[in-house]
């Protein structure tokens, strides 16, 4: 079962915050999207590998997610073992720079969570 959807936002001021944030929450979609953003195209296990915090039941339904709402794209090779690949569709492109900057922001904040910063 998918995320509940919200068929409108009453545009009450940060309803587009609203809706930006609706599409990247989960605690893995955004990492996902960043490591799709570094390689181009990934294939599930390689996924895997890159966050190995997340369970496979876990990266299925965040991969999903991402591709019900247009920002992932997957390719299924019809072999044996099955391949599958994930690349960012266009729309997800578009979130690069929102990933740059919340990878800036989280450098320079770093230290406010547990680790030093490196001077």
């Amino acid at each position: 079962m998918g995320k509940a959807r919200h068929s409108r936002f009453d545009c009450a001021p940060g309803c587009s915050v609203e809706a930006a944030i609706g599409l990247l929450d989960g605690k893995w979609k955004s990492i996902i999207l960043w490591h799709l953003l570094q390689e181009d195209i990934l294939r599930f296990n390689e996924l895997r590998r890159r966050i190995p915090n997340v369970t496979q039941k876990m990266l299925t339904n965040q991969l999903r997610e991402l591709e019900e709402d247009g920002l992932i794209l997957r390719k299924v090779y019809a072999q044996v073992p099955p391949k599958v690949e994930y690349r960012l569709s266009d729309l997800g492109l578009t979130l690069k720079p929102i990933l740059l900057a919340l990878k800036e922001w989280g450098e320079d904040h770093l230290d406010l969570y547990g680790r030093a910063k490196q001077v």
